[in-house]
Order: structure tokens, then sequence, then C-alpha cells
């Protein structure tokens, strides 16, 4: 699930469980002087390790420490203060106050093992108390409080024995058979020894006796049990105020004085360092117990994993002498690293021999307890040691600091022991801590190494970065808990410095330590709201001097300057005198001109944005701001130190259309997202371009809620879109033109419903990738690590052979950058360029590559062919010459390599790669560049009575052609790209021939429609010729042979016998003689034109469209027969055919169509390419040419009326800077267009689809465009 999860805040409760252990409990009060604590240890299920601790009002349950369990949230509860687990039955208990929860495990045989609540009570109290909690034998819990209460809970409730206390109870627990309870007040010097005299389910009896100690008691813990199936030989431990621990044994089983002190440990005599700190307190020592049978079984386990080796380590022979007795082990340990452990042999003997406690190991630099620089309650620990019972488990320690700082230590057995100098004995596994009320906001610095979360209650924490062993985590930094409402939040130079911008003031703190410290305040006044606080273009990288903004709802704003402090080391004390202030920078106002709905930061994805010597829009954005119409504007700045004052800039203005967002967020490197007021829509803006880049609608059922940008090294965008209980990572795509594939796409999807039932509150990148959320009061920290085998990965275009488990960075740069020679998408972005002969020389020298191509080999991405290659003209124009003079059927020999390519290359290409799978591409991009090549090697065959532009119409309609068989749901006709290529081809009667072959010489209208024929035949006697070709078709299409299939087309060939023969024929038809008759008819009469008129809205009235169509031609009235096929049919293709058959290309019909149903569709979509065919077939060829370029509203002379489509980086196709180059200077008309272009506009013309290419992949094609 993570590489490292930060709970939330402690409480000052924490339970493991081994399935190794027993039940046994001892806890430390928060108020106790000395810093021993103990903890509970105990197991869920027979095999299975669980632990579990309290924050806040959750409960965490977690399997070892980096498996997250469960986490329940108690809604009715305001904090938990104790938790306890049973055992035997893995049920837990937890308290708040004087309520009591029993949650039970269930669904561990379907392996998804989950906690519910089982019962619920509350005891009474006289005024409100923390309870303790500690289980006894079958599902009794001792609840101790200002009482003793013992709950017997298997099947309903019952209060099976109660005893007032005359002080309540810190500390009460069951020995591991439950005949003996252990319990002591606050402050006290006694321990209450409680002996069960009778078992029962109503009548439990017990008496008690005293265990006397000089000074308070701060630890109680009993040993634990071997097997409870045995017999139990009950040893308690109790820790002093004094620094002695006390070990007591059950030496008279039925003396009135059961238990008698065995022997102590001085903890202060155990450690005397050699080199005494003057600020060592003798107060700091700790100590915790190991149990011999597991000191014991860990050395068996070490001995049996060593069996092989020769020379066994001192270390190893050093922990088997010392387990050879199965001693209990004492360790104490001081804040300064030293450890002292004690053997503990033969206890409960009647009389002790001097060596029964023995010195085990005194050791140096065992481990440095964190440095918190606080005091008091805070600066005490509870430790809690335990060992695995599986082959290979390491010893852990986990270090509870009362702090609400919980630490996984672990370690080898041997090496924990050995009296020999260690580097690292422990190391930490895990730490978790963090708040105890929900997350509210997390922001994270400029390079992503340090993120700050802050609550409700204006409390905050700064994280930063740190090396584990599982990888990168977060470890707490500092913390701070303001006193005013916190309106919004920046982290300064890696986190060290932390600004809030309040109401009416702005605080800078010093989070160097691990308390942060105010340092400084500035008051403000602004008119409105403060909408952001942003933080300006640095003057320098290391630079302390910083200067933020906030800008209000009334578009005023206020610059501060902050002179940050050197930063120092964490323990050096903070000087008052260090040179820190916050100041009034100066004062500004934007004229913005509309109604203002948010102005944010943009998030720092990327490098730190610094002051250049130009205020232009070449600069980075530092704000993006939304109006409620649906204005979208990036906005740089820079300063003026001279002046004091600062300017603003807007780098790009977008109307969206998107009324009222509820959300947006922008990055540094020009990306905008924007979710719509409903919270159900989400489309991606490039602010340089103004092109939309991703729209896509949610379920109603789910909400977006947040938005936060990344970026690989290299400048790919990365957003993660938040829901409120999963998070979609969604990865910035490849253009592709060809496919019309999505700009976007999502690679990764994080639920957290699955380890916490509270929703979101927010996420952050952090530089390194990884993506932290903060659920409740929990923070998750995800991997950057992606398994490139998972479903949505497999979607994309990650090569199947390198699945694995990979870098988040490197799949998006995989998805973008730059394309190999051989990619398909390259390969037919250079036939759209007219680099023909390029694509040939790629194709032959990949084919030539894999004849002796073996896994393993490398593959450049450019096949060994030199850019001079690429460029090179005149090379071009000899290798098409030397084309001429061969044949494409020429056999291929071994002693003569081609140069050209041929249907037989490309067949024995293709032979080769059904074998081998090519680097950098995936399954469906081989698939495609095999198509490529056969479409290339077809339309080579007819290279020489084909133009560039036939052979791109060709190319892409064979094709489309290959994918239609392949994938049948895809797009049923070719792009209207492909249409405009043989629109302006001189070939056309050889691809009219050749795209009849296709559809085996009888083509239907579908075919027709599909391959766009009848939109750019231009010779209108072969138009109408091909168009009876299909009236033909169409009637014998079916066995019956139906003269209404074909009615349409000879009505509009104006071939009204013809169809009059076809009906005489039709005997079959129950319509044959009243049809013959009508249409025997003079339909230039008035009578009988209004008798077709009333047939055909007879006809419109049964939803008969087509045939409608054609009575609306036989009464003459075109318009109509027009108005059907585009609004009723929705066959705007049809309808031009039709206009086109039946009046001419210079019809009135036509031209209304055109003019009033085709451009405004191609302005309303932005499809540039329909647009300059309207315009050409209107015989307005220089506003064709205007319109590649300059956007189709403003050639139109109309207001942009546009939809969210028209604004999709789909409507810029590359290839428009082609057909734009062809045609500029092709008549006096075109050439008068082009010079309507201004040189600005065509400059960014030209720039804008360089960098489209570059982000297709197309990277030479972009600096191809250099020569335009």
């Amino acid at each position: 699930m993570s590489a490292c999860r930060r709970g939330g805040r402690i409480n000052g409760e924490v339970a493991v469980t081994s399935r190794a252990h027993a039940s046994s409990t001892a806890r430390q009060a928060a108020g106790d002087s000395t810093g021993c604590v103990y903890g509970a240890v105990g197991r869920t299920t027979p095999d299975c390790m669980s632990m579990a601790y309290v924050s806040g009002n959750a409960l965490v349950i977690l399997g070892g420490p980096y498996h997250l369990i469960q986490t329940i949230y108690l809604d009715d509860v305001q904090s938990l203060d104790g938790v306890e687990i049973d055992e035997s039955t893995g049920k837990i208990a937890v308290s708040s106050g004087s309520s009591i929860y029993v949650y039970q495990p269930y669904g561990k045989s379907e392996g998804a093992l989950k906690w519910s609540l089982q019962w619920h009570t509350v005891v009474n109290e006289a005024k409100a108390t923390q309870c303790t909690l500690s289980w006894g034998c079958l599902d009794e819990i001792l609840v101790g409080s200002s009482s003793l209460r013992l709950f017997q809970i298997a099947e309903n409730e019952t209060l099976i024995w109660t005893r007032r206390l005359s002080r309540p109870v810190k500390l009460a627990c069951f020995s591991p058979d439950a005949s003996f309870i252990a319990s002591t007040a606050r402050y006290d010097r006694l321990v209450k020894l409680w002996r069960r005299l009778s078992y029962g389910s109503e009548d439990a009896r017990f008496d008690h006796t005293y265990l006397a100690h000089p000074k308070t008691v701060t630890g109680v813990q009993w040993r634990k049990a071997e097997q409870q199936s045995q017999g139990v030989e009950n040893v308690l431990f109790t820790i002093c105020a004094d620094y002695k621990v006390r070990i007591w044994a059950a030496t008279e089983p039925h003396g009135l004085h059961v238990f008698q002190l065995w022997g102590d440990i001085d903890m202060l005599e155990s450690i005397q360092p050699r080199h005494v700190m003057p600020s060592t307190r003798p107060s700091d020592r700790y100590a915790f117990i190991v149990n011999g049978h597991e000191l014991t079984w860990a050395a068996e386990q070490i001995v049996q994993a060593d069996r092989h080796e020769q020379n066994r380590h001192h270390s190893i022979e050093h922990l088997l002498e010392v387990a050879k007795s199965s001693p209990d082990v004492c360790v104490v340990l001081d804040n300064e690293g030293h450890m002292s452990a004690w053997g503990l042999e033969n206890i409960g003997k009647s009389s002790r021999s001097a060596t029964d406690i023995f010195n085990i190991a005194h050791i140096e630099d065992f481990y440095h307890f964190p440095s918190r620089g606080i005091a008091s309650l805070e600066h005490q620990v509870q430790l809690y040691s335990f060992l695995g019972d599986q082959p290979g488990s390491t010893f852990a320690l986990l270090l509870h600091q009362f702090d609400g700082t919980i630490t996984w230590l672990e370690a080898r057995i041997d090496h924990l022991f050995d009296p020999s100098p260690r580097i690292n004995r422990l190391h930490p596994s895990s730490i978790w801590t963090g708040h105890d009320a929900p997350i509210k906001k997390m922001v994270r610095t400029v390079r992503g190494k340090a993120i700050v979360s802050r609550t409700n209650d204006n409390e905050g924490l700064v994280w930063k970065q740190s090396l584990r062993r599982q990888g990168m985590g977060l470890s707490r930094w500092s913390t701070f808990q303001a006193s005013e409402h916190i309106h919004r939040t920046l982290l300064l130079d890696d986190g060290n410095f932390i600004v809030n911008l309040h109401h009416n003031s702005i605080t800078l703190w010093d989070a160097q330590s691990f308390a942060a410290r105010q340092i400084a305040l500035c008051p403000y006044e602004i008119d409105g709201k403060p909408l952001c606080l942003i933080q300006l273009p640095e003057l320098a990288s290391s630079a302390k001097c910083v200067y933020l903004a906030t800008i209000s709802s009334a578009m005023k704003g206020i610059v501060w300057q902050i002179q940050l402090p050197a930063t120092r080391n964490q323990k050096i004390p903070i000087r008052d005198s260090e040179p820190t202030h916050i100041e009034s920078f100066c004062s500004f106002e934007i004229e913005s001109g509309e109604d203002l709905a948010f102005v944010l930061p943009v998030d720092p994805a990327g490098s730190n944005s610094t002051i250049s010597g130009f205020l232009d829009t070449f600069a980075k954005d530092i704000a993006i701001s939304y109006t409620h119409s649906g204005t979208l504007c990036a906005w740089t700045a820079r300063l003026n130190l001279d002046q004091r004052s600062i300017n603003w800039l807007i780098t790009s203005k977008i109307k969206t259309g998107i009324q009222s967002p509820s959300l947006a967020s922008g990055s540094s490197i020009r990306k905008v997202a924007v979710v719509d007021a409903g919270r159900t829509g989400l489309t991606i803006w490039d602010s340089r371009s103004g092109q939309l880049e991703y729209d896509q609608k949610n379920d109603l059922n789910e909400l977006i809620q947040d938005l936060d940008w990344s970026s690989t090294p290299d400048d790919q965008s990365i957003l993660a879109v938040g829901f409120p209980h999963r998070v979609m990572i969604l990865s910035q795509m490849r253009y592709d033109y060809l496919s019309e594939g999505a700009a976007w796409a999502p690679i990764r999807e994080i639920y957290v419903k699955d380890s916490t039932p509270h929703p979101i509150g927010d996420s952050v990148w952090l530089g390194n990738g990884n993506l932290v959320v903060g659920a409740g009061n929990q923070l998750f920290t995800y991997s950057k690590a992606i398994v490139t085998s998972d479903d949505m990965i497999s979607d994309l275009a990650v090569p199947v052979h390198q699945h694995s488990i990979t870098d988040i960075f490197d799949v998006v740069a995989h998805l973008n950058g730059p394309l190999p020679a051989f990619h398909p998408q390259f390969l037919a972005q250079c036939v759209l360029a007219g680099k023909q002969v390029q694509v040939q020389k790629i194709i032959v020298q990949l084919q030539k590559t894999l004849k002796f191509y073996s896994d393993g080999d490398e593959l450049g991405k450019f096949l060994n062919l030199s850019t001079d290659e690429f460029y090179d003209n005149q090379k071009d124009v000899d290798l098409v010459a030397k084309k001429e003079m061969q044949s494409s059927y020429a056999e291929m020999t071994d002693e003569v390599e081609p140069e050209t390519l041929s249907e037989i290359i490309a067949a024995s290409l293709n032979e080769h790669l059904s074998k081998i799978a090519l680097p950098h591409l995936s399954n469906q991009e081989q698939i495609r560049l095999a198509d490529i090549v056969e479409c290339v090697a077809t339309a080579e065959k007819h290279r020489r009575s084909m133009d560039n532009n036939a052979m791109r119409y060709f190319l892409f309609f064979r094709h489309h052609m290959l994918t239609k068989f392949q994938a049948p749901e895809r797009r049923i006709a070719v792009n209207w790209r492909e249409i405009a290529w043989a629109y302006h081809s001189e070939s056309q009667d050889i691809l009219v021939d050749l795209v009849s072959r296709q559809f085996q010489g009888r083509m239907l209208w579908e075919h027709a429609r599909e391959s766009g024929l009848f939109m750019w035949m231009t010779d209108l006697s072969a138009l109408r010729t091909q168009f009876e070709v299909i009236a033909r078709n169409e009637y014998s299409k079916s066995d019956e042979k139906n003269p209404i299939n074909c009615s349409l087309y000879y009505l509009a060939l104006k071939k009204k016998a013809v169809l009059t023969g076809l009906w005489r024929m039709a005997t079959w038809h129950r319509e044959q003689s009243s049809t013959q008759k009508f249409l025997s008819n003079n339909f230039q009469e008035p009578r009988w034109k209004t008798a077709a008129l009333k047939n055909a809205y007879a006809l419109m009235g049964r939803r008969r469209f087509e045939y409608a169509a054609a009575f609306f031609l036989l009464a003459g009235n075109l318009r109509d027969a027009v108005s059907v096929c585009t609004h009723q049919m929705k066959d705007l293709q049809l309808a031009v055919a039709v206009a086109r058959v039946y009046e001419g290309d210079e019809g009135c019909v036509l031209r209304e169509l055109i003019e009033g149903k085709i451009l405004p569709q191609a302005a309303f979509e932005g499809n540039r390419w329909l647009a300059t065919w309207a315009f050409w077939m209107l015989g307005r060829r220089d506003k064709a040419v205007r319109v590649l370029v300059s956007p189709i509203h403003t050639v139109l002379g109309t207001t942009a009326d546009t939809s969210l489509e028209s604004k999709s980086f789909l409507a810029n196709d590359p290839a428009l800077v082609v057909l734009y180059k062809q045609l500029r200077e092709r008549t006096l008309q075109t050439l008068q267009g082009a010079s309507m272009i201004s040189p600005r506009e065509e400059w960014e013309f030209v720039m804008q689809n360089a960098r489209i290419y570059d982000r297709m992949g197309c990277d030479l094609l972009a600096l191809d465009l250099g020569k335009f």
C-alpha cells in the first residue's frame, strides 16, 4: 500500500500482538517521573502479528511496520485514551473516558481481516476519569477507574465482579493465567495484588494483599507465559521512582503473601558512563524485559539460519552462552546511548544465589533517543519489546514517546547483545506520529522536500523527507500552534521557516527546532478577503530575502519583504538578536475588469522561479485567476526594488466557457485543471496555447475535492485528482492526431477506503514523486513505484516485455518525450509532412536490422540513421529516381541489399515484427507499425500514378480500413483531414479506383461516406457517374432488389425513368402498383408536386426519412430533401452529395448548406479541415487559406460561439501547416488570403505547431519547421 505511513498523534496507549506470546499488560501513566514504560503484547489470530494504537478518535490496527490493516473512527467521541488486545480471541478493547468499546475480528478465512464493533458500555463514574483495560480469560475484560469492574462479554454483557477503590486506579492488569490482578493508583507506592478465589460467570471473588515500594510505582508488567496450556509461573516486574526494577515471584502460592521480592536491579548503578555529560540527568533511565523463552527460541533460529557457516560469529557464540539456561533479560538504557543487559535466572526459587542475576553486556552507542528539545511530560518514553515467531524474525522494540510518537526499531537478537562495538544495532523501520485532529490542508515547498500539514484548530506540523530502509519517507520536523485562525500557510527555505497569513496579520515562524517559535509579526489592512499567499520570484537562488504577496477579492494586494535569519543546527538555541523582520514592501491594485472568483498560487511543479531581466510571457507563471463567467488568466510578476513596486503581467487568457467553477489548480509549467460547479467535470488546459487537453465527467456520487500538480525532472506534468475516498493520478500523454487519442490518461488509482473510513482531507506531491494523502488525522505516503503490468498501465503505450515495478517518472517519461524513428506515429507524421522517402529509409533500415536481431541486442531509436539524411532533400530526389528504375516486384537477393521499399520487403519486415518485441513500443503500437508498413508499401506500389496528396489520403484510408477490421467499434469514417488531402489531389481518378477496390467494386453509400468520396471528388461528371454506381449497388445489395433503397440516388440524378423501370420489375412489392402509377405522372405540374410533398410529409411522420427525402426531390424541392438528410438522417455527407449531384457545385442550396450549416458547425467544433474545404467549395480560396491559421470565427466575421470541443488540442493539427504551405502560393486568390495573415500571426502559428510536434514526440519535424 505505501512505503511509509504517518499515523495521527498518539494519545498514550499502544498494544502490540505477536503469536509467540500470551497476553500481559503494563502501562505507564503520563505524569510519572521515571521514563521506564511498558506495553502490551499478544496476538489477534494464530498466524497474524498485529499492533494497535489510538490517535485522536481513531483506532489504528497494523500488521507490522509497513502494513496498515484498518483504521476505525469513533465519531461519537472526541478522543480515545486506551487500547488492549485479547490474544486468545483477537478482540480489541478501547476506552474513551468512561466509555468502553470492544471490536471483534472477521474475514480472516477470506484473507481480508477486519474488525467490527461487538460491545459497548459506559461505566458509571461520579466524575470524568480515564479507564485502564486488561483482558482476562474466556472473554473477560477488566476495567479500572475509581472501581475495578470485571465484565464477561462472551454472549451477553455481565458484570461478574466489582470493587470500589479509595483512589482511582492508574494501572491494572491481569496475570497471564488470569489468577492475579496487579493494580496501583497514581503516585501510589503500593501495588495492590488481587488473588482470584473463584471462577464463574456470576460468582467471581478476589482477595488482595500489598507489595510495598519505597517510592511511587511507575510501571507494572507480568512475565509473558510460554504457553497458556501449561502451568504458568507468575512473575511480576515493577518499576519504582527510586530507579529500581523489582522482580516479584510467587514463592508461597498458598500463603498470605503469595508474592515475595526475589531481586532487584538498580538502573542508576547499572549504567556508569565513562564520560558523564553535564546535561545528563540521572533520572533518564529506561528499561524493558526480554523473556527467556523468546531469547532461547531466537537463538535456535539464528543457529539454524547460520548452520552452513564454518566459522560462527562471536556474537552468536555469546548469545548461545547467554541463552542456554533461558534467562529473562532486563535491558536498561539511558539518553546517552548506553545499554546494560542483565540476565535473571531461576526466578521463583525459594533461595537465590548471587549468580542468578548476572551481567550480559554493557554497550555504548546502543541507541540515542531523539532529542526533542522539550521536557516534562513529553520527555517520557514507553518501551515495548517482542520477537516474532517466524523464521528470520527480528527483535522489535517499540519506542513510544509521550509527545505523540511511536518508533518501530528492529535488530538481530545476536547483534543486540554483542559486546563488541557495532554501528546501528537498532535501526528504525517505521515511525508513527502526527495530528490528533483531522487534517485540513497540506502545503509543500517548491522543491518538495518538506510539507506542512494543518488542522482546523490551527495546529501545524512540518514534515521532511528522510531515507529509510523501505525507501524515502517522512519525518516529523517541527510543530506549531497559532493563537489566531490561519488563513494561508507557506513553507520557506526547505521547511526551516513557516509563514502564516491571518485575518489581520502575517507571522513568521522558525521551524528549525522541534517546537517552532514565532519570530516576527506584521499587521496589515486590505479591502476584501485575502484569497491567496504567493511567493514571488526570487532575486537570486540563495537569497535570504523573500517577497510574498496576497491578493484580495477586491483585486487589491500587498507585498511583504521577509528577511530570514541564517539557518542553524537544530540543537543551537534561537537567538533573539538575529536580523529577522517582516515589513510591508508595497501595495498594488490589479485591474481585472471582470467578476473575480478566486486567485490561486500555482503548484510549484519544477524548479524555483527567479526574476529575469524582462517581464514577458516567457516568465514562469506564479498565479492563476478565474472569473465567474469562465475566463482563466495566468499571471507572472516582477519586483522593482528601486521604486518599491511590483508589475503584474497576464501571460495567457482563456475563455473556457465553464461557469462558476468550484475548484482550479495551476502549475508553474503552464498547465491548469478546472472543476465545474457540480464538482463532477474536470478539464485540463495548456495555458500557453489555450488548448483543452482533457475533458471528463465523473459519477455524480463522486465529487472532485482536490487537485495537485507534480512534474518529472524534464517537466512532464502529472496531476493527482482527489475524491472523497480515492485519488486518481493522471499522466500527460503525447498528442495523437491520427487515432485522436487522449492527451491525458490515468496511470494509477489509490484507494484509501480499505485503510480508513475517513474521507480524504488533502493531498500533496513530494519532490521525489511520492504522494502524501491526508485522511482524518493520518498521513499516507504512497511510493512512486508503479507496477507496469497493472491494468491501467497495460492499456497505455508501455512495452509489454518490460513489465516490472518502475518509477512513476520513468512511466511518464516513456509516455512522453521523443519517439523512436520506427514509431508508427512518427512515420505517419513524416508521411503527412511529405517525407515519404525518409519513411522508406526508416522501414528498409528496420528490416535490415531485424534480419539479424536477437533478444538483448541494442536497437537504437534512429536505427543508426543520421539526422543529415533526414533533412537532405537531394538524397531524397536521388532515391526517388532510383525507385522509378526498379520494379516493385523485383526479387530480393542476399547479394544486393534493397534500398527502396517494396511489398516483399514489407512482408518480410512484418514477419519479423510478429516474432520480435521491439523496445520502446507497446504491443498495440507494434501492431500499428505493421499496419503502417503495409500501407506505405501498398501506396508506394502506386507511387508513379499518384501525387503526394493522393499518397497521404490513400495511406491513411488504407490504415483506417485495417483499423476498422481489427476494431470494428472504432471511427466509421475517415477524418476531414484525409478528405482535404484527396480534395486537393490531382490524381483523383486512381484514388476512386483504389477506394472502390477496397470494397470489392461493390461500393454502397455507407462505403462512400466512410471514404468521404463525394466530398473530395471535384469532377462533377465523374461524381455523377460514381453516384449512379452507388444507386445501382444500393438497388442490388439485397436479393429482393428493393427500388426504395435506390430511390433517393436516382431522383438526385434526375433519372426518374430508370426508377420507374425498377418499380415495374418489383412485382413482389406490395407498393409496386401504386408507386409505379404515381411515378408515371408529370411532376412539373403543381398538382403532382403537391401530391409528392404530401407523400414526403407522410413518410416523415412514419420516420422513413430517406424515402421522404426522395419524394421531396420528386417534387423538385431540393432544399427540403437536403434538410432531411442533414437534420433527421444526421448525414451531412449525403446532404452535400445530393446537392452536388442535383444542381452542381454552384447551386444555391449547396451554398446555403455550406454557409448555414457546415461553416457554423466547423466554427463550433473548431474543425479547420472542414472549414477550409467549405470555403474552397464556395470559391473563397483566400478564406480557405486564412482559416488554416486564424480562428474560424474571425474569418467568418461572427462572435466566438464555440464548444469545449473547439478548444481541444485536436483542433490544431500540425498537418495544417503542411496544407497551408502548399496552398498559400497556389493561386493569386490564395496568395491574397495569405497576405491578410500578419507575420506575427504566421510566426505564432508555426511556433505553436513546432510545440505540438514536440508534444507528439516528433522533435525532428519540429526542427524542420525552422525552414518554413
